[in-house]
């Protein structure tokens, strides 16, 4: 057998999974693509099943399983906080400011990695804080590209409006001054993954006595440049 690690069952399942890659099979084409045994690819295949590795569809051909989604999803969010961290850092000490990653979860963002400032006035926004998707400058990203059922629902309460969304699709960033807190403004751009589609935000956030009331003429410069550099390295990391 190519490519043999010397564990003959795991070679075995591999070549199943890579025959479902193809699309679904039917055991009599398993059998055909794998060159296994038909009790041995049948077997294989029910046991991937049991782990969900392996589904069947309508009509009861083997299929790719929804445990690989999960697990492919997880890699994803693992390999975003390994690239993100230190651009995140990288962005703090060039900006001065408190520096953010948040992804969207349902009605909700989550800040899934920060860089905080050292000493002095901050806005702080720990890791895990789930925040609303009505206000700030990364909920703005998090639904500008949405497709448009699902942003137009997305304007329901939000302190933006869908003219603020088109014009941050526009520019390729987004700001708030006071938007979700008071006192507080912010910068944010797009991180995107497979396909180009927005997976994260990448933040700035901090007084408006330090950013303005037009933080993007000070910061959206290095935000979209802060998001670019994590969207290619994901990129380069698929």
């Amino acid at each position: 057998m190519d490519n043999s690690s010397g564990v003959g069952v795991l070679d075995k399942a591999v070549l199943v999974l890579n025959a479902l890659e193809a699309g679904p099979a039917s055991l009599a084409q398993l059998v055909q693509a794998t060159g296994l045994a038909r009790p041995t690819a049948h077997r294989l295949a029910v046991a991937l099943e049991h782990h969900r590795i392996v589904s069947r569809d309508t009509q009861g051909r083997f299929v790719l399983g929804p445990r690989l989604s999960e697990l492919s999803t997880a890699a994803g969010e693992d390999r975003l906080l390994a690239v993100a961290g230190p651009v995140l850092t990288q962005l703090r000490d060039l900006t001065g400011e408190s520096a953010q990653l948040y992804r969207r979860q349902g009605d909700e963002r989550v800040c899934v990695a920060a860089a905080e400032r050292a000493s002095g006035l901050r806005d702080t926004v720990p890791v895990g804080s789930a925040l609303p998707m009505i206000a700030g400058s990364a909920a703005q990203i998090l639904l500008a590209w949405e497709e448009p059922d699902r942003l137009h629902r997305g304007l329901r309460g939000a302190k933006f409006t869908a003219a603020t969304l088109a014009s941050v699709r526009r520019r390729g960033w987004a700001h708030s001054v006071g938007e979700r807190e008071q006192g507080v403004a912010s910068v944010s751009a797009p991180v995107r993954g497979a396909g180009g589609k927005v997976v994260a935000a990448v933040s700035v956030s901090g007084p408006i006595e330090r950013l303005t009331r037009t933080p993007g003429r000070m910061h959206a410069a290095p935000v979209v440049s802060a998001a670019e550099r994590i969207t290619e390295s994901m990129r380069r990391a698929n």
